[in-house]
């Protein structure tokens, strides 16, 4: 749990660059480094991580970074990592939700993992929240991260070949190229970026999402109230949830309407939690006193999975 709430400039002046040395996360890397950290949580770092991964040196890297970047490792003492329960849950044991990262609610849940706190990749939340291009390609995005990166000390000294990098692999991460053969990343399944007919510009899409499944999207907005408000909380606008910094509606790109329907699916399905309309407001309210957003979250979740499985 977070005792503190920090302003956004904050968590990003906070934050740390991307070291994917390049490469997105592929089909596989994701349950492949958590089960490795189960086996020895000194892999990363382990003369033979070539072997038992079956990857390149600076995949191992990468591999690291991307399961610390979705929130699925934390680094432990003396180099060595762990699982976090999110992990636990999804991929290891007899009873994991998704062993395999078949199911795409899982994809979505990923993608939301990054924008929490530590967070691992500043340039997805600075591409996600800042940039009013309507379309763009890698050297205009990478020049709007550069621009809005120095608006933060900690990133003024950071090169702009370095925010081309970033912006480079953001788009491949996401974009649905299958045209062009580049459907190497998992996250493409998500529509979040598409290709400008006709054009080698690309642009977010910002309409619904009907992959985007109810009761992930519920666990989203618990995990924003957890991470982003503060102890206590139990009610938030579904304004905030929809256009604040790092709320499930702009790290989706989903509109408010969207992002109140799926609550409302959601409430359905899970009724510890409503929309109500206050003073004009619509508001997501906790029902059951003894239940943070944070219990709700996983509650959210074993919902999901008990209905997917």
């Amino acid at each position: 749990m977070h005792s503190a709430v920090l302003y956004p400039e904050e968590y990003l002046a906070q934050g740390n660059m991307g070291r994917h040395e390049t490469f997105t996360p592929r089909y596989g890397w994701l349950v492949k480094g958590c089960r490795a950290v189960q086996e020895d949580p000194h892999i990363f770092r382990a003369p033979d991580a070539i072997e038992h991964l079956g990857v390149g040196k600076n995949m191992v890297v990468a591999i690291r970074f991307w399961c610390l970047c979705c929130k699925l490792i934390q680094p432990g003492s003396g180099g060595a990592c762990q699982l976090t329960e999110l992990a636990q849950k999804l991929f290891t044991g007899p009873a994991a939700y998704d062993p395999y990262l078949e199911d795409e609610g899982t994809l979505w849940l990923l993608h939301w993992q990054i924008f929490l706190p530590r967070l691992e990749a500043v340039s997805w939340p600075l591409a996600f929240n800042k940039c009013q291009l309507t379309s763009f390609d890698t050297r205009q995005l990478a020049w709007m991260l550069y621009q809005a990166g120095q608006k933060y000390e900690r990133w003024q000294g950071i090169s702009p070949t370095t925010w081309e990098r970033d912006a480079s692999c953001l788009l491949r991460m996401y974009a649905d190229d299958r045209a062009a053969g580049d459907i190497d990343c998992p996250f493409t399944r998500l529509g979040l970026l598409q290709r400008v007919p006709g054009s080698n510009q690309f642009a977010f899409h910002t309409g619904e999402k009907p992959g985007l499944p109810p009761l992930i999207f519920a666990a989203a907005c618990f995990s924003y109230m957890q991470h982003y408000s503060g102890q206590g909380v139990r009610t938030i606008t579904l304004q905030k949830l929809s256009y604040d910094f790092n709320s499930p509606g702009v790290v989706f790109k989903i509109p408010e309407s969207a992002a109140g329907s799926l609550l409302e699916q959601a409430a359905e399905m899970m009724p510890l939690f409503s929309l109500e309309h206050v003073a004009g407001n619509v508001q997501l309210h906790l029902r059951e006193k003894n239940l943070t957003p944070e219990h709700l979250y996983w509650l959210a979740l074993e919902e999901y999975y008990k209905e997917s499985i």
